[in-house]
């Protein structure tokens, strides 16, 4: 570690838990943020303070207007550009020693699951279930954490799926993708601006922790925020035998991890379309 980051990172490196070799696994850890919105932002901006070594930002979408309200990563004066070169330029200018790459591009099928496994930990930041679950198959095929997030009007949520372990639930074992769900939009519904700060924060945090090698992650906890009470509430759950994407075959693989190639990313209007499901009994 050099003595310039010795300095930038002198606040991680007095905590106990974490001290001078945290610090370095996080420089060398690969980051993977799917969605540079709402969720995406804070995520980037606490990753890149923090120094992971290397963020790829994935995001089809441009800058709209109305993504100023809550996407912190994006500008009045970038309205227009790709959401991922504009998140590049916001991270740069917070940390320049790290390795940006932005990708403006829809992520589905064999290009999704080959950058999954190039990554150390991928943060789902996305806005829609299909992609969600396409996330998760490429997650589990590759055994990566995955640190998912959620946000619409005052409700946030967030788990950590820690696919590096075998006995961890992934998240079709907490949202089962045949279920019905109920798909909605802010562009119709709306969104509480701190929210999405709020849970774009804490996957940054539980990232970070994943990286460090320190702490309990969230594994097998999911939790729920009703920001107008601002009341946090836990909901446990294991690991489901009989998953159709990560419970074992009888030649013991996942049945269900190839990403399906209708899989879609981000949905073009760039807000927050969501599928907000009930998690299963």
């Amino acid at each position: 570690m050099t003595d310039d980051q010795l300095l930038r990172y002198s606040r991680h490196i007095l905590l106990d838990a974490l001290g001078i070799e945290g610090q370095e696994r996080i420089l060398a850890t690969h980051a993977l943020i799917v969605g540079a919105g709402g969720l995406g932002s804070p995520a980037a901006l606490y990753l890149a303070s923090a120094g992971i070594g290397k963020i790829t930002l994935v995001d089809d979408d441009t800058v709209d207007f109305t993504n100023l309200q809550r996407q912190i990563l994006h500008t009045q004066a970038r309205v227009g550009m790709a959401k991922a070169e504009s998140g590049k330029q916001a991270l740069q200018a917070i940390n320049p020693e790290i390795d940006i790459v932005p990708l403006q591009q829809r992520l589905s099928g064999e290009a999704l699951d080959a950058l999954v496994g190039t990554a150390d930990i991928v943060l789902d930041c996305t806005d829609n279930f299909s992609t969600r679950h396409a996330i998760n198959r490429a997650c589990v095929h590759h055994k990566k954490p995955l640190v998912s997030g959620a946000a619409i009007r005052f409700d946030g949520q967030i788990s950590v799926y820690d696919l590096s372990h075998d006995d961890s639930p992934c998240y079709h074992c907490l949202f089962p993708e045949a279920q019905d769900v109920e798909e909605v939009r802010c562009a119709v519904m709306g969104v509480f601006a701190p929210l999405t700060g709020i849970v774009g924060t804490m996957q940054a945090a539980e990232a970070l922790k994943l990286a460090a090698g320190i702490g309990e992650s969230l594994s097998g906890r999911l939790l729920l925020l009703d920001a107008l009470s601002m009341e946090w509430r836990t909901v446990r759950f294991k690991k489901d035998a009989e998953c159709a994407v990560c419970g074992p075959t009888p030649a013991g693989q996942a049945p269900g991890y190839l990403p399906r190639p209708d899989a879609d990313h981000e949905s073009a209007d760039g807000a927050c379309r969501l599928a907000w499901p009930v998690p299963a009994s």
